[in-house]
């Protein structure tokens, strides 16, 4: 899923005015500081430019939106840099954009220090200049602030990195939905016209008896190479070999069709099965292991985003996956949510080896018994993040948990399960999300952070709700009127 190469531009800001010795100076060491951070940043910085005028800002700023492996821009200046030959570049620019506030020397020599010195080491009030004409302009950006040298700095420029990635491959996105959401639902439905004018989605509908027609064509061959790759990566535990490799036969025709129409995402619902005897459990599972994005009941805004945070995860296709809140845990100093679905939870979140297994589905046209992977979820801190449409804008709401091995064994429940702790607190954090309108379905993810879904959702220019350990109801009220006024503004 991963499969284009992306890097990043390192566009560095001076002047004519300080003369060729010293501007050659810059470049040497720009393109030195490019060379070294791309050794430990997770995608290749590729130094551009010293950029020295209005004509030159504006022509890289061309190159970058219409290169489609550029998927943004670091920008610093080293000396000082007129904001106003910025105006006409960055008026335009249509690629995410950090500005790396920092300086190639770590401490002010004492010894050395001169006025050829400070005439060349001038980042200090160079980057305030260049940070104004941004805020200006008002452009979403991204400002890190440190040594370039810094484990810090590199740590935030990568997950400022990652979600550039994620808005990239946002751009790009087309979900493929088989059939329509479930019935009577409102938080999966959504402006689809509205979406893809802001997110860049294609979200479009295959009929399932396109599907079935694709599955028939499946061969013998294909189903076995597939159940091989099951039993290398999963614990066989059923005798019903058959429903497995019902699941391989589905799997195999829902990728095909995804991959012949260019799509990252899909969604299905379990009220329309028509022709197919098992609804896509394993099937669903396997291929969110492989990077593809998925949500259930038809859901393709949730769908869309497990693919992108995905992209956006370790390696190009992290630990994060489609979730449902299920029950509560309601003890008094022992409450926690539980979280599953019918089927379909990815088994990147998973413990240990996840087991496949065969059980009675007691919902939807299922005419055989499912199979499916089960499993428990890693500890460790996460977030949920939803995507809801509030009418006239998208918003996107992050919630921080902690999750937790499972504090109960539940041998009669056959699915995949998380278990976590809520931020600030189960009840609260419930009221905080309800009162924000998150939907019951979410991404959960180990590998993505609050913080890059913050940058992704500025990049994407949507409204951002963050629940932490220091939400309060009546705070979020407070921060969700304000924000409403604020958007119906805009």
């Amino acid at each position: 899923m991963s499969a284009k190469s992306y890097k990043f531009w390192f566009v560095v800001g001076s002047q004519e005015l300080y003369g060729p010795e010293v501007l050659e100076t810059v470049a040497a060491r720009s393109a030195e500081m490019a060379a070294e951070l791309s050794r430990v940043l997770p995608y290749p910085l590729e130094y551009k430019v010293t950029a020295k005028s209005n004509r030159q800002i504006t022509e890289i700023v061309k190159e970058a939106n219409y290169d489609d492996s550029c998927a943004g821009i670091i920008t610093w200046c080293h000396t000082f840099s007129p904001s106003k030959m910025w105006i006409n570049g960055l008026a335009n620019l249509q690629k995410p954009y950090c500005h790396l506030a920092t300086q190639y020397n770590l401490e002010i020599p004492n010894d050395e220090i001169d006025m050829d010195f400070m005439n060349l080491n001038q980042a200090a009030h160079g980057d305030r200049e260049h940070g104004f004409i941004a805020a200006r302009l008002r452009m979403p950006r991204k400002v890190v602030a440190g040594y370039w040298k810094d484990e810090k700095v590199h740590r935030r420029l990568a997950d400022w990195m990652k979600a550039a990635v994620g808005a990239a491959v946002s751009k790009e996105m087309k979900v493929m939905r088989f059939g329509d959401n479930m019935r009577e639902v409102a938080v999966t439905e959504g402006d689809k016209v509205e979406t893809q004018i802001k997110l860049g989605w294609q979200v479009n509908t295959w009929a399932v008896g396109d599907l079935v027609k694709e599955m028939n064509a499946v061969t013998d061959a294909e189903i076995d190479a597939l159940m091989a790759e099951y039993t290398a990566s999963y614990d066989i535990a059923t005798e019903n070999i058959d429903a497995i490799k019902y699941q391989a036969r589905e799997e195999i025709a829902i990728k095909k069709m995804m991959d012949r129409e260019g799509c990252m995402a899909f969604s299905n619902t379990f009220q329309d099965l028509y022709g197919m005897e098992q609804l896509p459990g394993l099937a669903s599972q396997h291929l969110m292991a492989k990077g593809y994005g998925y949500g259930g009941e038809g859901d393709w805004k949730v769908a869309a985003l497990t693919a992108i945070m995905k992209a956006m995860g370790e390696k190009g296709n992290g630990a994060s996956a489609f979730m449902e809140d299920y029950t509560y845990h309601l003890v008094q100093g022992s409450e926690y949510s539980l979280g599953a679905h019918m089927l379909e939870v990815c088994p990147s979140l998973a413990a240990t080896k996840p087991r496949i297994e065969t059980h009675h589905l007691g919902i939807g046209m299922n005419e055989k018994d499912p199979a499916r992977l089960v499993f428990e979820g890693k500890e460790g801190d996460a977030i949920v993040a939803s995507l809801i449409d509030m009418g006239g804008r998208m918003r996107l709401i992050v919630q921080d948990i902690v999750c937790v091995k499972p504090i109960m064994t539940m041998p009669n429940l056959p699915v995949a399960r998380v278990m976590w702790r809520a931020m600030p607190d189960l009840t609260t954090g419930v009221e905080c999300w309800i009162t924000a309108g998150g939907a019951h379905h979410t991404v959960l993810s180990y590998d993505v952070s609050a913080e890059q879904m913050r940058d992704w959702a500025k990049m994407m220019d949507i409204e951002f709700v963050h629940i932490t350990k220091d939400t309060t109801p009546e705070k979020l009220e407070e921060e969700l009127f304000l924000k409403d006024l604020a958007w119906k503004l805009k």
